[in-house]
């Protein structure tokens, strides 16, 4: 068992609803994220129903030094960290060409970059210990170049899935294990002013899928299964002509 899982930008949304479900299965949880009082909340929430660990940090994980400070600290407090879970991220885009650079940036550094700090300093103590397993939360936008406000989104998480598979190849003959997740439409508080999507899902199930999924430890996997392994393939052998219209 993973006992000690560590999640980043645990305070909302399926970070959230993975430590509620990880908590339910009797996993001490590290969580960390910008809002210390949502933290705070879900702590007092999870120790009291479920008698588990739960230790809580500060962490902007554009601050880069203070990723490694955190996970590190992390694991001196539990002795073993035994998965790492690299959720933090933002879903903000807009039309390329259109003067939002700034914007776009700051996806692009958030969910690559950011990324990359977090796998980093993930990895150096996974080494340390010779057993982790490593997580990564991509999206199915991964698959394709996506118009509109998608593009700059849809970007990043091909890259933070393409580091994902390089780690897993790098330690390919290694205990230690690397899954890239890649999750459907799941409606959460980040998203809920967003029109209805298709095949979407509530941030309860989403959750719970996304915990079943991580527990196989897989090298990759579409979330819920259902009907998002049979997209992802459409979406990488169809025309992009499709693909567009397929929305």
């Amino acid at each position: 068992m993973r006992k000690n899982i560590l999640i980043t930008g645990a305070s909302s949304g399926i970070g959230a609803g993975m430590a509620r479900e990880f908590a339910a299965r009797g996993h001490n949880l590290a969580l960390c994220a910008r809002r210390i009082e949502r933290l705070e909340e879900l702590q007092h929430e999870l120790t009291e129903k479920y008698g588990i660990k739960v230790s809580v940090r500060v962490l902007d994980v554009n601050n880069y030094p203070q990723v490694f400070e955190v996970f590190e600290a992390f694991a001196s407090e539990f002795g073993q960290l035994d998965r790492i879970i690299v959720n933090a991220g933002v879903g903000n885009g807009r039309r390329i060409g259109k003067g939002h650079f700034e914007i776009n940036r700051q996806t692009a550094e958030t969910n690559f970059i950011a990324g990359l700090a977090q796998c980093e300093a993930a990895v150096g103590i996974f080494r340390r210990q010779n057993a982790g397993h490593l997580v990564t939360i991509s999206s199915m936008s991964a698959f394709r170049g996506l118009p509109r406000h998608l593009t700059t989104y849809a970007a990043s998480k091909a890259a933070i899935a393409a580091l994902t598979e390089g780690i897993r190849a790098e330690l390919f003959d290694t205990p230690i294990k690397v899954s890239t997740i890649l999750p459907g439409y799941i409606r959460t508080e980040l998203n809920a002013g967003a029109k209805k999507l298709p095949f979407e899902v509530s941030e309860e199930v989403g959750s719970k899928a996304l915990v079943q999924a991580i527990d196989r430890e897989p090298s990759t996997a579409c979330v819920p299964s259902w009907p998002w392994t049979l997209v992802g393939f459409f979406m990488k052998h169809f025309p992009l002509r499709w693909v567009i219209k397929l929305g």
